[in-house]
């Protein structure tokens, strides 16, 4: 399937697309891993999950207590109901994902420069890092309530069997991280992972570690928020919003429920895939990717400096 180069931008009236790969040239980002979408990472391999439980519940929890606070200060009963009918939707998808199997997350070798697509069936692909797709749409509408924005960063692998069949032939990522230049940071993760290294990408990896209570654990981010920003600041984001708005302690009990430790995959061939290579084995870019990335370089070089003027 035919995509546009690398640093192709598409825009109309009311969307835009970026197209970021093949070939994962630059995109002048910073990695951000904004969805908390690593699981794993080490100097072979860092596994992608597309299951941010967490991320729903920030998105759902403070719509409930907009409603619960407007029935509250207007001693309006019909707010509850207005909640009530935007709110169970997604509180129903919430629950039903809470009660399925965490799906197997994408792991990228940086070492055999491959990706590993598990499939529900119990096989898996694997995929050149050259081949897999990148995009980020954004889309935008207007009402009476003003614009709205939303976007998506897909990410997509193509079964290296000619012979596979037609509903088997295609397989797509799509994190909802708003697109633009956030989808360009979330794909920076990947992207500088693969082709600089495991420290030019920060993690939350450390929440899956979780020795101690969730109440210890709040408190220990309290202490640790209080040395970066001041006490004030801390009560208020991590204190006050944390709890109230976007429900953190609710986050971590589910997150310990439903990855404390995220899945693994644990097929015999992926296992030894997965294991370290002498560095004269490491496989190496190639001439087109080498070629594109230079390029790319010197434009954000040039960007930058016609900035600075």
């Amino acid at each position: 399937m035919s995509t546009p180069p690398a640093g192709t931008t598409k825009k109309r009236i009311f969307s835009r697309n970026d197209y970021l790969a093949p070939l994962p040239i630059p995109t002048g980002r910073k990695p951000s891993d904004v969805l908390n979408t690593i699981w794993r990472k080490n100097d072979v391999f860092i596994d992608i999950g597309n299951y941010s439980i967490g991320t729903a519940v920030m998105t759902i929890w403070p719509l409930v207590m907009l409603f619960l606070s407007m029935a509250y200060i207007f001693n309006d009963y019909g707010a509850l109901i207005l909640g009530a009918c935007i709110t169970v939707i997604p509180i129903c998808f919430v629950i039903l994902g809470l009660f399925r199997k965490v799906p197997l997350p994408v792991r990228f070798n940086r070492q055999r420069r491959e990706v590993c697509v598990p499939r529900e069936d119990g096989d898996y692909w694997i995929v050149p890092w050259e081949r897999v797709t990148a995009a980020a749409t954004q889309h935008s509408s207007t009402s009476q309530a003003g614009k709205n924005t939303m976007g998506l960063l897909i990410v997509g692998f193509e079964n290296p069997d000619p012979l596979a069949k037609e509903d088997n032939k295609h397989f797509y990522f799509a994190f909802n991280c708003g697109g633009g230049t956030t989808a360009m940071a979330l794909w920076e993760c990947m992207r500088s992972y693969m082709e600089i290294g495991p420290d030019a990408v920060e993690d939350q990896t450390a929440r899956f570690d979780r020795s101690k209570g969730i109440w210890a654990t709040y408190w220990d981010d309290l202490l640790k928020g209080a040395k970066l920003r001041g006490w004030p600041v801390t009560i208020l984001w991590e204190g006050f919003c944390g709890i109230f708005i976007f429900n953190t302690l609710l986050i971590d009990v589910l997150e310990r429920w439903k990855l404390n430790p995220p899945p693994d995959i644990i097929h015999p061939d992926i296992i030894e895939w997965s294991k370290p290579l002498p560095p004269e084995q490491w496989a190496n870019r190639s001439p087109e990717l080498e070629h594109a990335i230079a390029k790319r370089e010197a434009e954000l070089a040039a960007l930058a400096v016609q900035e600075t003027a």
